[in-house]
């Protein structure tokens, strides 16, 4: 793993990474933006690569059995341990252990502000990365990881593919039709959605597009 400036990344991600240093929690996640003081330390890996396949974002689908998001798509990561020296190490760490990703291949170039999620209590910290030798990867810890789901960004920013969830309690967010059974929604597609529409990324799409949250 190594830390690189903005210029040493393709053109497409340097936006990305000249924009850190002015968002804010209150601007991806403004319902929930900041860790209460007994929140649980926690880290993601938003990883961005670009291969035969265009420019891609990994995701995975959580396994059914966990006992918080079961069954959902996020990025691969997870609770700090106690050895981990920081944010990175842990996103670096969990994306190892749940789907095989080699840390020398990725090129961390930031981090995003801590952010609260509320049914597990994690305060989670998003940790950006570019990955310099994209290859199929695989689901390494299946107690944690149901499947790897390597995403197009076309996909996800094309508008026929977005719309928005609606909780039966009322409850409404972003979401993403990715091809998978279950649809991207929650936590990882609130920063997706939101970092998207801060970088100018965002294509116009019919916000009044409603369904309900899958069971």
């Amino acid at each position: 793993m190594t830390q690189t400036p903005p210029t040493s990344l393709p053109d497409w991600l340097r936006p990305l990474a000249d924009l850190l240093g002015s968002v804010e929690a209150e601007q991806l996640a403004p319902r929930f933006p900041h860790p209460p003081a007994d929140a649980r330390p926690a880290a993601v890996l938003m990883l961005f690569s670009e291969g035969e396949r265009g420019r891609e974002l990994l995701l995975t689908e959580r396994a059914a059995t966990l006992r918080n998001h079961a069954g959902q798509i996020s990025f691969p990561g997870g609770k700090q341990d106690d050895t981990d020296r920081d944010p990175v190490h842990t996103a670096l760490r969990e994306a190892e252990e749940e789907v095989g990703l080699d840390p020398s291949e990725v090129v961390v170039f930031g981090t995003l502000p801590t952010l609260w999620l509320p049914p597990s209590n994690h305060a989670v910290t998003p940790v950006l990365g570019y990955w310099t030798n994209p290859h199929p990867l695989t689901a390494h810890s299946p107690d944690e990881v149901e499947q790897v789901l390597p995403t197009s960004l076309d996909l996800l920013l094309d508008p026929e593919r977005r719309f928005s969830v609606v909780h039966p309690s009322g409850w409404t967010g972003p979401a993403f039709d990715i091809g998978a059974e279950t649809p991207l929604w929650g936590f990882t597609a609130g920063i997706i959605s939101r970092l998207f529409e801060r970088l100018g990324w965002e294509r116009p799409w019919d916000a009044t597009r409603t369904r309900p949250l899958p069971e």
